[in-house]
């Protein structure tokens, strides 16, 4: 069993910058960030490789966020810089034990969610 602790997120102008961490306990081979806006479908954001480091982002954030883990701490981050109106959405972290997939159903362990509004 994984559990995942969301922090971070808020409210921030367009431009502007917010860090989102997501505290795992227990093993993972993925882990990832989706975000769901009003009246739309979840998005996945990025992911990563635990053992390996190996990175996806979505191409509406490449450039703008990155993704991250301290693994002293078993944490999973993501940094969101320049960040966009239309990146408003729920943040959800996600955490599976065997694939990396694209959907977020196929994960087995999804957070509570953090909002994140960026305002023109």
């Amino acid at each position: 069993q994984v559990q995942l602790v969301e922090s971070g997120g808020g409210s921030v102008q367009a431009g502007g910058s917010l860090r989102l961490s997501c505290a795992a306990s227990g093993y993972t081979y993925c882990m990832g960030w989706f975000r769901q806006a009003p009246e739309k479908e979840p998005e996945k954001v990025a992911s990563i490789y635990t053992g390996s480091g190996h990175t996806y982002y979505a191409d509406s954030v490449k450039g703008r966020f990155t993704i991250s883990q301290d693994n002293a701490k078993n944490t999973l981050l993501l940094q969101m810089n320049s960040l966009k109106p239309e990146d408003t959405a729920i943040y959800y972290c996600a955490a599976d034990q065997r694939y990396c997939g694209a959907d977020w159903s196929s994960y087995d362990y999804r957070g509570q969610g953090t909002q994140v509004t960026v305002s023109s």
